[in-house]
C-alpha cells in the first residue's frame, strides 16, 4: 500500500476556482514499480512535478487573460499542470507534456476535480526522439530551466514543435541559467522580452523571478 500523502487546494484567479491534488510536500516519495528510476529520476527529485510552485501561479495567472483564441497551445514540463487547467477552463486547445510517469495520473485527476474536459497529456522528455506532438501557436512552461543542460534540450524541443509563427512564454524563478536560453532562441529567430509579474499579491513573498517572453513571426 502506498505511503504517499497528498493534499487538496483551491487556487483562485479573480471569479474563477481551479481545485488540485498535490503531494502534500516536497518529502513525499512511491515509486513502487521503478519507472521514476528508470527514466533517471532520484528520490530527491522525485516529488518536485507535485507542488503548486510560485512559478507556476505566475504562469497561470498570466495565462488567466492572455489571448488565446485560435491558438494550439503546449505546456513544457507541466507538473501539477496548473497552467494546462486553467487554460482548459478558459475552452483553449491545451496539451500537456512532463517526464515524471506520474504527471499524467495527477493531471487526470484534477481535471476530474473541476469537472472539466480531458486535458491531451504526453509523457516526454525533451531530448526524446520521434515525438508525435505536432506543432503549436504558444509553448509556455514554468521553472524549466533549472539545468544548464536544459538550455539546448528545451530551446531545441520548442523549436521543434513550434509553428513558423509561435509565441513562448517561459517564466523563470532566476535559477541563472534564462540568459544562455534567450541567447539560443535569438539564435532560433525569436526575439524576446522579460518582466517581473504585476500584482502578485497571490503570492506569499515577493517573486524575484522574470516572465520572458518569445516571438518568432
Amino acid at each position: 500500500m502506498s505511503s504517499l500523502r497528498v493534499r487538496y487546494q483551491t487556487i483562485e484567479f479573480g471569479e474563477v476556482d481551479i481545485h488540485v491534488r498535490t503531494l502534500r510536500d516536497n518529502q513525499e516519495f512511491d515509486d513502487t514499480g521503478g519507472a521514476a528510476a528508470q527514466l533517471g529520476i532520484s528520490s530527491a527529485s522525485w516529488p518536485l512535478f507535485g507542488i503548486v510552485w510560485d512559478s507556476g501561479k505566475v504562469l497561470a495567472h498570466h495565462m488567466f487573460d492572455y489571448e488565446i483564441r485560435g491558438k494550439r497551445i503546449l505546456e513544457v514540463g507541466c507538473g501539477i499542470g496548473l497552467a494546462s487547467l486553467l487554460l482548459s477552463h478558459r475552452q483553449a486547445d491545451i496539451t500537456a507534456t512532463d517526464y515524471h510517469p506520474e504527471a499524467g495520473h495527477f493531471l487526470e485527476e484534477n481535471v476530474r476535480l473541476n469537472e472539466g474536459e480531458d486535458i491531451p497529456f504526453v509523457r516526454t522528455g525533451w531530448a526524446d526522439e520521434n515525438v508525435d506532438l505536432g506543432l503549436f501557436d504558444l509553448i509556455i512552461g514554468s521553472d524549466v530551466l533549472y539545468e544548464r543542460e536544459h538550455v539546448a534540450l528545451l530551446s531545441e524541443f520548442i523549436d521543434q514543435h513550434a509553428q513558423p509563427h509561435c509565441e513562448v512564454v517561459i517564466v523563470d524563478p532566476g535559477r541563472g541559467h534564462h540568459a544562455p536560453f534567450s541567447k539560443k532562441m535569438i539564435q532560433l529567430g525569436y526575439r524576446h522580452s522579460q518582466h517581473q509579474p504585476e500584482a502578485a499579491d497571490y503570492l506569499s513573498q515577493p517573486f524575484r523571478g522574470q516572465i520572458i517572453e518569445y516571438l518568432r513571426q
